[in-house]
């Protein structure tokens, strides 16, 4: 199982998740002559994960399938490297992973669909590593022939610079946001993003994004004080009378306390209860709307079908259950959870 407490995991799977994000990112990071073959309207998302558990701190992944402009359809599998440094035994974790997804198939009676590999690098340290798997092999001429030989498209985004890094808002805001999270310069970097942030929160569902990014700079790096942190969420939100930043200020909280009980700041200055539970409340409401459309598209339920059990859960639990989506295999086991974080609270039915 995914560890959820790891925000680089969690904000990768957040972001790639959403089919418009997915389609922008391959849109523009995949080879001109690759996109020309996709249509990319066909694209939908697998939520099987590949990964050894062992690899998972250190790794995500997603697997997408894609129609060709033929009327075939293949596979993209993106696989996330969030460590410092590259992995030099790529290539191989990645032919294990195809043979996965194929054995996958072979068991559902499915043909051998082509598996387009797909790595996301974001460390510190650029990207060095030969992108073919037969690199791993010295061999005589004579031999090669009888090698597996793929190669993978790589985007290390210490290779871009920012003016290079394309996409709709949300995918940029990410893109930068993962190229400097690891980085010692991430503070003042993520300072000059506040353009890009409000731009962001001014769009419909611009806030629930912002929660995710908050969120994910809360907990995903110490490149940044609070007080810088507060100071961004500041200028993010300082138009108009806005109870934002207090919202902020418990989404840093709860990212500094990651699988622990919340624990709400008073705010970013006294007497502002009332603003808390008002970015509270505003919280909740975000994270349900964003976890009811996502179930209603994975599991073909009704929006409204865990009405029952959410009127019984607060932020919290909530926002675990939000993990716990990306990471279940399918509807029953996702309701044996949900039944976890209600029965504290009484017995009653989790669906309607």
């Amino acid at each position: 199982m995914t560890d959820l407490r790891n925000p680089h995991d969690r904000f990768f799977k957040t972001l790639f998740s959403q089919q418009a994000a997915a389609r922008d990112f391959l849109l523009h990071y995949l080879p001109a002559e690759v996109v020309s073959l996709l249509d990319l309207a066909s694209l939908h998302i697998h939520k099987d994960s590949f990964i050894d558990p062992e690899l998972q701190e250190h790794f995500s992944d997603l697997l997408y399938q894609v129609r060709l402009h033929t009327g075939q359809d293949i596979y993209i599998y993106l696989l996330f490297e969030h460590k410092s440094y590259p992995e030099p035994e790529i290539a191989f974790q990645l032919l294990r992973y195809q043979v996965r997804i194929w054995e996958q198939d072979r068991k559902q009676g499915q043909p051998f669909r082509a598996v387009l590999p797909l790595v996301l690098y974001h460390g510190r340290q650029a990207w060095t590593v030969p992108l073919d798997f037969a690199a791993l092999f010295e061999l005589p001429a004579a031999l090669s022939r009888y090698m597996p030989t793929f190669e993978y498209q790589l985007t290390d985004l210490s290779r871009y610079s920012d003016e290079d890094i394309q996409g709709e808002i949300i995918l940029r805001v990410s893109l930068l946001l993962l190229k400097y999270i690891l980085r010692d310069e991430f503070g003042e970097q993520f300072r000059e993003m506040v353009g890009l942030l409000q731009t962001l929160g001014q769009q419909e569902t611009g806030l629930e994004y912002l929660y995710t990014i908050l969120r994910y700079v809360a907990g995903g790096t110490e490149k940044i004080s609070r007080n810088e942190f507060s100071e961004v969420v500041q200028a993010i939100f300082e138009t108009g009378d806005n109870p934002m930043p207090t919202l902020a200020e418990q989404w840093l909280e709860e990212g500094r306390q990651e699988g622990e009980a919340i624990g709400l700041e008073k705010g970013l200055e006294q007497g502002l209860e009332q603003g808390l539970e008002q970015g509270l409340e505003q919280g909740r409401a975000a994270t349900l709307k964003l976890l009811r459309r996502f179930l209603a598209e994975r599991f073909a339920v009704s929006l409204d079908h865990f009405d029952t059990a959410w009127a019984k859960l607060d932020l919290a639990a909530l926002d675990r259950l939000s993990e716990v989506a990306f990471s279940v295999n399918s509807l029953a086991e996702f309701e044996a959870r949900v039944q976890i974080e209600v029965e504290p609270k009484g017995d009653h039915p989790i669906g309607d």
